[in-house]
């Protein structure tokens, strides 16, 4: 039976195998349910429902959060999704009062709903994940102590930095992506319900009072805004795939580091692999994974945009696509965020290794023009003076050093700074690699990231976070998903329109 066979016949099975949305979409059932109870407790207080209906209605609520919890709600070959599988069973257990549940509600303003607050409550738990992360950066930041390595650009040897430097620039990086989230959770923060398929309803809904039943900070103001909204899903995906790219790059860099070539880290055994036929390797396969899946998660939020661009409002079918990359987005991202911390937990750095890279006399050329510049030479001619030294010595196979030594303009005193370790610690600007103000960015990252700790916590209690969802972010167990086979779980695309 479909919910619109008083105006329709029979619904062909193809046209519902590829409509329905139940084999993916029972991971929203916690959140339907929350907004099913909040949507009762609305109509009792509007009066559309009389408070033995009320209370009717969510007892069978209960018992069907129940029976999903446990794994033993009978999915049924009609129950194209999670939110008609719920209201056929509220309507089994209580009778003609069930089928007052979807009274001035709409299957658009419901998913609208339950995908906000279940993008709201994902949001957190990886904002939270990333700052977990971010300290076992800080932790591994504040243990190099004054361990340097060469900085890089375009790959090439640039100047020395402090290991703590390099490893805190991954972690203001992130402080970004959780600012990022917990902005998008705050613009996602508004209820849809009460909105109805497009147009609100004539009952005397109570739609401020549903939306602050479920921890939303506000309700919806055009109900047709509310019903075709989906920025918040791409803006999630966007948030979600630029943290993934940042996890790229950290992936990227323990993959060159790990190699023979740079010898900067061994990674512990537990966090790489073996090869299948060579029988020395070890492979940096979590770093490779890391990076690979960044572009899998660009991909989601392309698609996301593409499927948007040329929507009319308000309800469209196409909006159907919005769930299947946001779940995907969020699994790749609470699967990673682990792996990628666990990897950069046990990694031993071989300071050694990366203190001689960083130590040739190169490394120190800016220095040379900087001591120029103290000294009140211009810096383009400080630069070119420098400059035509290095070449020197590549051409002519001459050590830096006696070409510095035998210069009018720098001498004895000038070749101490090619001395190892002496670069980096010249480095003194606020924010820079050198050893004093790489001390009080320690500080203020640690501050950082207790404020934002903070910040998390206090969003995921203002939105109830964990406070009306028991089934858990994946859903009901595999044994209660549908059985293969009928035709509501031949479906793979999402069905939730009006």
């Amino acid at each position: 039976m479909t919910l619109w066979e008083g105006r329709l016949g029979g619904t062909a099975e193809e046209v519902m195998a590829f409509t329905a949305s139940l084999p993916y979409d029972t991971r929203l059932a916690a959140d339907d349910l929350a907004g099913s109870r909040a949507h009762v407790r609305g109509l009792a207080r509007a009066g559309v429902l009389e408070g033995g209906e009320s209370a009717i209605l969510l007892t069978a609520l209960a018992r069907v959060e129940e029976e999903l919890s446990a794994g033993i709600f009978v999915f049924q070959a009609g129950d194209e999704d999670i939110h008609t599988a719920v209201e056929r069973r509220v309507t089994e257990l209580a009778g003609d009062v069930g089928a007052k549940l979807h009274t001035g509600r709409s299957r658009n303003d419901q998913v609208a709903a339950d995908l906000r607050l279940y993008a709201r409550r994902e949001l957190l738990a990886v904002a939270a994940a990333v700052i977990e992360l971010q300290d076992t950066l800080l932790h591994r930041a504040v243990e190099a102590g004054d361990a340097y390595l060469p900085g890089y650009t375009h790959l090439q040897r640039a100047q020395p930095v402090l290991l703590t430097h390099h490893l805190l620039a991954h972690g203001w990086a992130f402080a970004r992506d959780v600012d990022r989230v917990l902005l998008s959770v705050v613009r996602m923060d508004v209820s849809p319900l009460g909105a109805g398929a497009l147009a609100g309803s004539s009952l005397p809904l109570d739609p401020d009072g549903v939306a602050d039943d479920l921890g939303f900070g506000s309700r919806f103001e055009n109900s047709l805004d509310a019903v075709s909204d989906r920025d918040f899903v791409a803006e999630a995906l966007f948030d979600l795939a630029l943290l993934g790219v940042h996890l790229s790059r950290l992936g990227e860099e323990f993959v060159l580091w790990s190699s023979e070539e740079f010898g900067f880290l061994v990674l512990d055994d537990a966090y790489a692999t073996g090869s299948s036929m060579l029988p020395q390797k070890k492979n940096p396969d979590v770093a490779e994974l890391a990076r690979a899946k960044a572009g899998r998660l660009i991909g989601h939020v392309a698609g996301m945009l593409a499927t948007l661009k040329g929507l009319p409002l308000a309800y469209n079918r196409d909006l159907q696509e919005d769930k299947e990359p946001l779940f995907d987005a969020f699994d790749q991202i609470k699967r990673a965020l682990p792996a990628v911390m666990g990897m950069l937990a046990t990694a031993h750095f071989d300071t050694d290794t990366m203190r001689a890279a960083a130590d040739g006399p190169a490394a120190a050329a800016v220095d040379l023009a900087e001591w120029l510049v103290e000294r009140g030479m211009p810096f383009r001619q400080a630069h070119a003076v420098v400059g035509s030294l290095v070449r020197d010595s590549v051409q002519r196979g001459v050590p830096l050093a006696e070409l510095v030594q035998a210069h009018p303009h720098l001498g004895s005193d000038a070749v101490g700074l090619l001395e190892p370790g002496v670069a980096v610690t010249r480095r003194t600007s606020p924010g820079g690699a050198g050893p004093r103000p790489v001390a009080v960015q320690v500080d203020r990252f640690r501050h950082r990231l207790e404020l934002d700790r903070q910040r998390v916590s206090h969003a995921a209690v203002a939105a109830h976070v964990g406070g009306e969802h028991h089934i858990g972010a994946d859903g009901p167990g595999t044994e209660a998903r549908p059985r293969a086979g009928g035709s509501a779980g031949g479906g793979e695309t999402a069905r939730n329109g009006a």
